[in-house]
């Protein structure tokens, strides 16, 4: 006799957070998510249904497979993994569960989410994240970015929040440690932005103006020749 798992059918689709880096793609023209853990090599975005990571044929989530995407219920459980070393640069992810799901003590393994809001924490320095950029490694396609503040991206690669917001689509929400939440259906051009929005771009070009003048002051210190002028 084969047990069978109740089935639940919600009125509304149920929600639950994980963590995850996010990843911009080489052109800059799309941005997402990569996980943690199981399917961390293949990126998503904000609206994306699960496929079985090892290649099997089933649909996701199976019962004797591992395959899906996998939330927690509870945020406090998801911000705890943001404390270890590895996690540090992630970002917590708000997601309604969709599709099939198997609902477990803990979360849910599911075919289908859609993220709907995206926490950043502090940059390494401790102050709060004004832009996601480069963090040093990546998928084939993708970088992975890490929060930063505007006095630390000098001249890597980044997006401002608002940017990240626009570039990922579907409504998705950016928010900055306990700031206001970015929605990107307002964020279409530059005229949809708001004065905080505004202030984090402004912040991000004066930090990047700042960086390249420190550059070209070194370089007139060496004169044409490469070597220093006295």
């Amino acid at each position: 006799m084969r047990l069978r798992l109740p089935e639940e059918r919600p009125t509304e689709p149920p929600t639950g957070y994980k963590i995850a880096h996010p990843v911009l793609s080489q052109d800059g023209t799309r941005a997402g998510f990569t996980g943690v853990s199981l399917g961390g090599a293949l990126p998503y975005g904000v609206l994306a249904d699960a496929s079985c990571v090892y290649g099997l044929s089933h649909r996701a989530p199976h019962r004797r497979c591992d395959c899906g995407f996998h939330c927690v219920h509870d945020r406090t459980a998801a911000e705890a993994l943001l404390c270890t070393a590895e996690h540090r640069a992630a970002v917590l992810l708000e997601v309604l569960v969709l599709g099939r799901y198997i609902r477990f003590e803990r979360g849910f393994r599911y075919a289908r989410q859609r993220v709907r809001t995206a926490t950043v924490g502090p940059c390494v320095c401790g102050t709060v994240a004004a832009a996601l950029a480069d963090a040093g490694w990546g998928r084939p396609g993708w970088r992975a970015l890490a929060p930063s503040c505007a006095g630390c991206v000098r001249g890597r690669t980044s997006v401002s929040l608002a940017s990240f917001a626009r570039l990922a689509g579907e409504g998705l929400r950016v928010v900055a440690g306990s700031g206001a939440a970015l929605p990107a259906a307002d964020l279409a051009g530059p005229e949809g932005l708001g004065v905080p929005e505004l202030v984090a771009e402004a912040a991000l070009l004066q930090a990047r103006l700042d960086w390249f003048q420190t550059q070209l002051g070194r370089l007139g210190e060496r004169g044409p020749g490469g070597g220093r002028q006295g």
